[in-house]
């Protein structure tokens, strides 16, 4: 039930249950055992990985028992799961305790169970060989142990006593700590993460961390609620509101939902509080009727939660009887089921693992009860799409798998509430998006890919689908989404009718929402129209199915409720005495299959008249209990199976035929076979799915016809379907004359089943006249290709056998049959291409280019290797395509500009003949060397004009050094050099960044150098006939290039004006200049500056000679000061320097010459003073800047820049210090 709302300004708000209408989830008991001596049981827990049952109660009583499952061997895969019969395998009395067993708890990771009895003694077991045997005792003796928990790792034991006393253990035994609570302990309970530790005493709950620290006293608002009772005595009322268990889902076997509840705490009044944790502050809370509540434990997948108790019956007059039941509902406080056990009350209740089973103490016996989950899962076009949660994963993961082939697909899908199937697609439904707060449908195909998603407002509770139709409801609407549209064959006079409806689709839209309390003929709207009602309905609806023609919604007073479909009007209601749990339709839309709440079977006829002969709709003389899956034929609206407990039973009309042992749930009815899958088999191991999870069931008909024909003859059989016709029937009596080459037989049945295709095998197989070709085909006509190939062999046809594989695409076997004899190449050649298009079908490429290349189909190997990007092996391949291939050659051409592999490129374009398309590659992927190369070569002027094209865009955007690099790759070393130069000249000009420019200017240096070597090669490697014009148009360049030189000095480049390394080398010595004078060294500084003199035209004569004046005062030497000073005043004004910069300098010359004579203390060489006065340029070591006057006794030359450095300034470099080229070194 929900409980009441709370009272205004109650300092907790928590969420309630939600609505009580049951989920599809089904429990039923299921085996008893008897405990001797009828000793009554108080404790019981079930071990969850090994399944041992321990068991404790009065008198000392302890024991451990084991439940086998043991399948039948005819029909071991239907009897899977808890459909197999189960045997004590172990019954094992421990001795020990001599008082009352009160607790019973397992260790299932270190194989340990812990018990204690009401005197205070703990004995820890262990197994050995198969036994139980004692391993560790201890005996308090002052108190009752009240309860014992371990943690979900098994590291850690928490023992309360009833007196407060607490003892935290280890699992080797060792105590770590202690503590005395000054309060009556009932119950403990660990956190999932071991972290924190709940102790209960009456009806308060308090928080302590692991070291024994308390933390908290959890909020219980429901408690304070029913203490503000003041209509009762406290005693009784404080008797009531005690908690009678507590219980923390551990996370071991993962969860689906991260955010659901996980801690539930029961009271005996029956009201339970379900919440995430202990600082959730909004718990579900729940009202179970129950009083009193004794028991409270989570499944071992934290998705279900059994609360056993008493409950009172209502009754006809007076007082009702007290009923013991267990009560299940999910995280969410949503009802599921409720169980009713014989007794008078349950002492415990444990659950097996993986959830499937549930044990309960009651009095002296052990009751087992089986669970049926309502699992997520769907089988449609030979694919079964199930979804299971890993205990590492927060979300679904949904898994597609091809029973055919065996190959599956999966995804994750998060917040996962429902699958379902039909025709040729699924639906998956998610949500809410904590965004938008809606749910997302998603219609998927059979290897899950989403064809189509919608989103709803409303939550989906129930869920249906056809093969046009997804219908989903709630409490009150129902969506319907219509995803495929009928295709019918019509005449002629329904054609316009059909257009009309057509124009009704497209203006009424796929997706229509229904409110089930409207009362108009039309109740549906579309999406936009609709709003959702405001007023609460009393009579929610709990089941949903349809048909393509039909909708049924039951609801929670019985009211059943039919609508045609596609067009939505309400066709008639009816009536039954139950809650509708589940709903199936028929295949004609005829009956009705009704299961309620307590699992009653029932059967509505929807055409027929009942007592009232205005209404139609009449229940069915049918009633059956504990059914849990209901599965019309598809082929037969008379023919339902049905799932009670664990048989499966099959009826036709109201005739129910041998039950059959079976747990699997019913995913198929037709051709008289029965469909059903073993999920509790297969979600043990659901990445691995097996095909015998999937069983197929033959009705009573199907194997009466088949005994028929064995024991009686055909003739017989065919008397007998004659009287129970079928299709089945018949094609099973023509595939057994088929077998005994009895045509006339086959032929009959052919026909009485309308199988054109039979009648004319039969014919062909009456043409052909040796009995043991017919064989073969009878063989092949039933898929038995083993046999066929078999028996052509047997009579020397390999070629029969080869035709028989070609058919049936079994190219393995032709290829294998013709390497024996049976064919020729090109027939080999042709089944290599088969298996390579197989494989590239399942995307092995690799495999499927091993095919190819023995076919040596060049074509698909180009796209296996480029798909597996092998382009090593795509590169090999090149070579082996034959010459005139154009075609071939294009496309590889372009598979290797695609990913940027320019050389192969280029060799497949011009192998194609296509010069153009190799220069645009070129381009394409920035190779402008090559590009240039092969337009010269093949005479393509228009290379230039692309190249500008290019520059110009680039120099637009101010990327100049893209441009630089762009002339790199084209062999414009001229205009790369222009534009390094240029670059350096602004960097020069804001005088930001010396070494920068210097650096450029080596680059335009060297690109210099690297045109002049190219045009000099090109003379050395001319042919013989041509030297002499080859070395005039060298000489040509050359003198062009020289010429080119001089005249940037004036129009064009300043730095490269005479020698290409000008420039560098003047940035290389104002650097030398400025680190000599910031080191010290004066003198240094003074002469390398004086070498400066010779570039006026490159750096600024400003800074040149207030260098030297500077360094030049600091050495003393008065005389290259004064004449520095000179230049200074000489030289002619600019605004740079400003109109007041002359004047400067002479009041600044007149203070320094009034006190030191213009003299030097000792002459400097002459080359010094040239250099100053007009200069003329000298040797100046790279190293120190000092004049080298026999540079090659005395210095190393750089072969790349042409300039020195002394033999004594070498300090074991190796490189140049104005280039950085390597030297060349011989210091001998």
């Amino acid at each position: 039930g929900i409980t009441a709302p709370r009272a205004a300004g109650a300092p907790f708000h928590p969420r309630r249950g939600t609505e009580p209408h049951p989920g599809r989830m089904f429990i039923y008991l299921s085996k008893k055992i008897a405990i001797p001596n009828q000793v009554k049981l108080r404790c019981l827990s079930w071990n969850p990985d090994q399944g041992w049952i321990a068991c404790g109660g009065d008198t000392g009583l302890l024991k451990v028992l084991k439940l086998e499952l043991t399948a039948g061997k005819g029909e071991s895969r239907s009897q899977q799961g808890v459909a197999a019969p189960s045997n004590l395998s172990m019954n094992q009395t421990l001795d020990g305790h001599h008082g009352s067993v009160m607790c019973v708890t397992w260790n299932a990771l270190h194989r340990k169970l812990t018990t204690s009895d009401e005197t205070g003694l703990i004995i820890v077991w262990m197994l050995h060989q198969g036994m139980w045997y004692e391993e560790m005792i201890n005996n308090r003796n002052r108190s009752v142990v009240r309860d014992m928990k371990w943690t979900a790792n098994g590291s850690k034991i928490c023992i309360v006593y009833e007196d407060g006393a607490v003892i935290v253990g280890s699992v080797d035994g060792n105590r770590l700590w202690g503590k005395e609570l000054e309060m009556r302990l009932t119950f403990v309970e660990w956190s999932p993460d071991a972290r924190t530790i709940l102790f209960v005493s009456g009806d308060t709950v308090y928080a302590y961390d692991a070291e024994g620290n308390r933390v908290k006293q959890v909020a219980l608002p429901e408690l304070d609620q029913d203490r503000g009772k003041e209509d009762e005595d406290e005693e009784a009322a404080s008797s009531r509101v005690e908690v009678a268990g507590i219980h923390w889902y551990d996370g071991v076997e993962g969860q689906a939902d991260p955010h659901a509840p996980t801690l539930a705490i029961a009271f005996r009044n029956g009201r339970v509080q379900i919440s995430r944790g202990t600082d959730d502050p909004e718990p579900v809370v729940l009202d179970t009727k129950l009083n009193p509540l004794t028991q409270c434990k989570w499944n071992t997948r934290g998705s279900v939660l059994a609360l056993a108790g008493t409950r009172r019956a209502p009754g006809g007059k007076g007082e009702g009887r007290d009923m013991t039941v267990v009560q299940f509902y999910d995280p969410h406080g949503t009802y599921l089921r409720t169980l009713k056990v014989p007794g008078t009350g349950i002492n415990a209740l444990s659950w097996e693992g993986g959830g499937l089973r549930i044990a309960l103490a009651v009095e002296a016996y052990i009751y087992f009860a089986n669970i049926r989950p309502d699992y997520k899962w769907g089988l449609f076009n030979d694919t079964l799409v199930y979804a299971y949660t890993r205990p590492e994963r927060t979300d679904s993961t949904v898994v597609f798998w091809d029973m055919t082939s065996g190959e599956t697909h999966s995804t994750n899908v998060p917040a996962l509430r429902h699958i379902k199937a039909s025709g040729l697609h699924c639906v998956l439904i998610s949500g809410p998006d904590p965004a938008s707060g809606k749910y997302k449908v998603s219609l998927c195909n059979s290897i899950g890919s989403p064809i189509e998603t919608k989103y709803i407002s409303i939550r989906p509770i129930h869920v249906t689908m056809t093969p046009l139709h997804v219908v989903i409801a709630d409490g009150r609407v129902v969506y319907l989404w219509q995803y495929k549209t009928q295709v019918l064959k019509l005449t002629s006079a329904d054609q316009a009718k059909a257009a009309e409806l057509n124009q009704i689709r497209r203006t009424t839209g796929r997706e229509r929402m229904l409110d089930v309390n409207a009362d108009s003929d039309s109740p549906a709207s579309t999406l936009e129209t609709f709003s959702y009602p405001s007023d609460p309905t009393q009579d929610r609806i709990t089941a949903i199915t349809a048909s393509e023609k039909n909708l049924i919604v039951g609801r929670e007073s019985g009211l059943l409720q039919r609508y045609s479909l596609p067009h939505i009007s309400l066709e008639q209601t009816n009536v039954v005495r139950c809650r509708p749990q589940l709903v199936r339709l028929n295949c004609d839309s005829s009956r009705l299959a009704i299961v309620d709440t307590n699992g009653n079977l029932s059967l509505m006829d929807l055409d027929a008249r009942g007592e009232d002969s205005k209404r139609p709709g009449k229940l069915l003389d049918l009633e059956r209990k504990d059914a849990w899956d209901v599965c019309w034929a598809s082929d037969n609206p008379r023919l339902f199976a049905v799932m009670e407990k664990t048989r499966m039973y099959v009826f036709n009309d109201l005739e129910p035929q041998e039950p059959t042992l079976s747990s699997g749930y019913l995913a198929g009815f037709g051709d008289l076979m029965i469909k059903a899958v073993m999920l509790d088999s297969l979600m043990n191991n659901p990445e691995r799915p097996t095909p015998d999870m999937v069983v197929t069931f033959e009705t009573k008909s199907l194997r009466e016809i088949r005994d028929l024909i064995e024991t009686s003859g055909r003739a017989e059989a065919y008397a007998h379907i004659e009287q129970h016709p079928h299709p089945r029937l018949w094609r099973l009596l023509a595939e057994s004359s088929l077998n005994v080459l009895d045509f006339g037989f086959a032929d009959k049945a052919f026909v009485r089943c309308r199988d054109f295709k039979g009648i004319q095998f039969v014919k062909r197989l009456q043409s052909i006249g040796d009995k043991m070709k017919q064989r073969a085909e009878v063989a092949t006509y039933f898929g038995r290709y083993d046999e066929a190939e078999s028996i052509y062999r047997d009579i020397d046809r390999n070629d029969l056998a080869v035709d028989m594989r070609l058919k049936i695409g079994d190219w393995m076997k032709v290829v294998s049959l013709i390497q024996k004899g049976g064919g020729d190449d090109k027939l080999m050649m042709d089944a290599m291409t088969r298996l390579g298009e197989s494989h590239a079908e399942r995307y092995a490429w690799d495999k499927a280019a091993q095919y190819f290349s023995q076919a040596k189909q060049y074509e698909k190997m180009a796209e296996c290797y480029y798909r597996v990007e092998d382009f090593r092996a795509l590169h090999k391949m090149v070579q082996a395509v034959p010459q005139g291939s154009t075609a071939l050659l294009q496309d590889l051409a372009r598979k290797f500009e695609s990913v940027g592999v320019c050389q192969s490129a280029v060799d497949c374009y011009l192998r194609a003949g296509e010069v153009r398309g190799a220069i645009d590659c070129c381009v394409l992927l920035n190779d402008w060397q090559r590009a240039v190369e092969l337009a010269e070569k093949h005479d393509f002027p228009q290379i230039e004009g692309l190249l500008s094209k290019h520059v110009r865009g680039l120099l637009e955007k101010g990327d100049k050094l893209r441009a630089v690099e762009l002339y790199r790759k084209a062999n414009k070393g001229m205009e790369a050099a222009k534009l390094l130069a240029s670059i350096a000249e602004e960097v020069s000009r804001d005088q930001a960044d010396p070494l920068r420019a210097k650096k450029l200017l080596v680059l335009a240096a060297f690109e210099v150098e690297r045109f002049r070597k190219a045009a000099v090669d090109r003379t050395l490697t001319a042919a013989d006939g041509d030297i002499a014009q080859a070395t005039a148009k060298t000489l040509d360049t050359l003198m062009t290039m020289d010429q080119t030189a001089e005249d940037l000095g004036s129009g064009g480049s300043k730095v490269l004006a005479g020698s290409a390394w000008r420039g560098a080398a003047a940035y290389h010595y104002y650097l030398l200049a400025q680190r000599q004078l910031y080191s010290g060294r004066m003198d240094a500084a003074m002469k390398t500056s004086i070498r400066l003199a010779e570039y006026e035209d490159i750096l600024n004569p400003r800074d040149i000679y207030s260098l030297i004046a500077l360094t030049a005062y600091h050495s003393n030497y008065f005389g290259i000061c004064s004449r520095a000073f000179i230049k200074l005043e000489t030289l002619p004004p600019s605004p740079e320097r400003g109109n007041d910069f002359t004047e400067q300098v002479q009041n600044l010359a007149l203070q320094i010459f009034t006190k030191n004579s213009p003299l030097d203390p000792q002459p400097l060489p002459r080359q010094y003073m040239d250099c100053l006065d007009t200069g003329t340029p000298y040797r100046a070591c790279t190293v120190s800047g000092q004049l080298i006057q026999e540079a090659e006794r005395v210095g190393i030359e750089c072969r790349a820049c042409r300039h020195y450095l002394l033999k004594r300034e070498w300090n074991n470099t190796r490189h140049c210090p104005l280039c950085h080229s390597r030297l060349d070194l011989d210091l001998t």
